[in-house]
């Protein structure tokens, strides 16, 4: 087997979204394609190793949000299968909600933060439930259903490496600052405590990251990231309570974040690039609906 980390580039920054070309006797597989806006240069860098986009058949997206899945639907229409989490099939198929609701967010900004997201044909979307596998080759990859980020979240485990998606967090130029994915609408921080667990007793030898590239010191990162959920969310609930208001909670998340990043060595040129691949305000609002939901 072998793994080719693709850099998309995203907004012409390096190491902010990776996809995951793999090969094994002779088949190909993508791990992750990253947003539309990026589909071009993903094209370029499957070509870069030697390999025809035509021939990748296999599509896996650990969930669909636009950063992840936005080009999904490209390769379907090309004639391969996207493999996804149960829930997330019918976005796939008809992404017009999904895309919608990103315009309200993003505005006259969203074509060049994300570009197309093309539906897929129904009949070359396949769910996939939890523990169930797909042969590659000379491989198994298996789907383990990881809600935490997402509630209609997969992570990728062939044999002791796992392809974690947004479960395991941001962590930018292996430094020592994770970053929490805490988008809308569905941050949950007792199904992430319990989908870390999961990662956590599995002893991977090595996760690979959307955002971004591959991580050894498995056992730290995954500790580590579990202790940084329940920190923003205990942080942003006691704001809630406080009764902080929606821009207040922003500028608290961003100010401790920014710290805590500092703190871990983090320069101010990686902080900024962390912030366009993971923007705390966007994860204090997500980690706010959840209070407010009570739950």
């Amino acid at each position: 087997m072998r793994i080719h980390t693709l850099d998309l580039r995203f907004q012409n920054i390096p190491g902010l979204i990776a996809s995951y070309l793999i090969e094994s006797g002779g088949e190909y597989a993508l791990i992750e394609t990253g947003p539309g806006s990026t589909l071009e240069t993903l094209r370029a860098a499957i070509r870069a190793v030697g390999v025809d986009e035509s021939a990748i058949k296999k599509i896996f997206v650990t969930h669909i949000h636009l950063d992840h899945a936005g080009a999904a639907g490209w390769f379907a229409q090309q004639g391969g299968t996207v493999y996804c989490h149960p829930n997330a099939t019918r976005h796939l198929i008809d992404p017009s909600k999904l895309i919608d609701s990103a315009r309200m967010v993003y505005g006259h900004l969203m074509d060049s933060l994300w570009g197309d997201m093309l539906p897929a044909p129904a009949d070359r979307v396949v769910s996939l439930q939890d523990k169930d596998s797909v042969r590659l080759g000379e491989i198994e990859i298996i789907a383990w259903d990881t809600p935490g980020h997402a509630r209609h979240h997969h992570a990728f485990i062939i044999g002791d490496i796992c392809f974690a998606g947004d479960v395991a967090g941001m962590r930018l130029e292996n430094s020592r600052y994770l970053s929490v994915t805490a988008a809308p609408p569905q941050f949950d921080p007792v199904a992430y405590g319990l989908s870390l667990d999961r990662l956590l007793a599995a002893n991977f030898k090595t996760l690979y990251l959307t955002h971004f590239g591959a991580v050894s010191d498995v056992e730290w990162h995954l500790s580590t990231y579990r202790q940084r959920v329940a920190e923003v969310y205990e942080r942003v609930a006691a704001d809630f309570l406080a009764g902080v208001s929606v821009e207040e909670n922003r500028r608290n998340y961003a100010l401790a974040e920014h710290a805590i990043a500092m703190q871990a060595g983090v320069s101010e040129e990686l902080w900024r690039k962390g912030e366009d691949a993971n923007v705390t305000s966007m994860c204090a609002d997500g980690v706010r609906l959840y209070c407010e939901k009570g739950r």
